[in-house]
């Protein structure tokens, strides 16, 4: 499950070291977590993290598919995860530590940088291929953090791509080695704690006013 440390003035989400899909247990702990983060005064800023081959493989289908009578709760939830990181009133930055799949390639947008591993793992949305269309808030959330090439060619083909091809396409802002990937998360988010405050979240509300909308909105189709 996921668990917060502090380095300084960053805090450090690591969100498990499993597949870690966004079951409702996984969601309410994040939640809670972050509700942490957004109480505690003083200069900060957030890298979430995790541990082993995956960052994130994104939506939990299988308990979805299984609770299908609450897949407009639990999508509005998620949408609701993704806005939060969005507008967070600190810097916020990934480590890509290892795959980083779907619903969890989205919620890496959500943060304001990203840091991959080099040499392995993929950043990659499947959709297309597993038949599954993005919602309105997901599309518009990809095309508010992507160059309009970059989310056409990984929403539409389902490309994978590497940590040094993710950072040709703008998708990550820095690639380094596997044991590198946290501490250059935590030093990148170091040198920012200081713009942390309710001007910084204005301006991320502000520049991500029609994707936020999007993600608020309830009336969530499901096909």
């Amino acid at each position: 499950m996921p668990t917060l440390d502090r380095e300084g003035d960053v805090f450090v989400l690591d969100l498990g070291d499993t597949e870690n899909r966004f079951h409702p247990d996984w969601l309410a702990a994040v939640e809670g977590l972050l509700e942490e983060v957004e109480k505690a005064e003083g200069p900060k800023a957030l890298v979430t993290a995790a541990t082993g081959r995956f960052y994130s493989n994104g939506l939990d289908l299988e308990w979805l598919f299984s609770h299908p009578d609450q897949a407009v709760d639990y999508l509005a939830r998620v949408h609701g995860l993704f806005a939060r990181l969005l507008t967070l009133p600190m810097v916020t930055v990934a480590a890509l530590q290892g795959h980083v799949y779907a619903a969890g390639a989205m919620f890496s947008l959500s943060h304001d940088l990203r840091v991959m591993r080099e040499d392995r793992g993929y950043w990659c949305l499947p959709e297309a291929d597993l038949g599954i269309p993005f919602t309105p808030g997901m599309s518009a959330l990809i095309q508010a953090r992507l160059t309009v090439p970059t989310a056409h060619e990984a929403m539409v083909t389902g490309r994978r791509y590497g940590g040094r091809d993710a950072r040709a396409a703008a998708i990550v802002e820095h690639t380094t080695a596997e044991d590198a990937v946290r501490r250059t998360a935590v030093e990148l988010a170091a040198a920012h704690t200081a713009k942390a405050g309710p001007a910084l979240g204005t301006i991320k509300s502000r520049m991500y006013g029609p994707a936020l909308a999007a993600l608020r909105d309830r009336d969530i189709p499901l096909g």
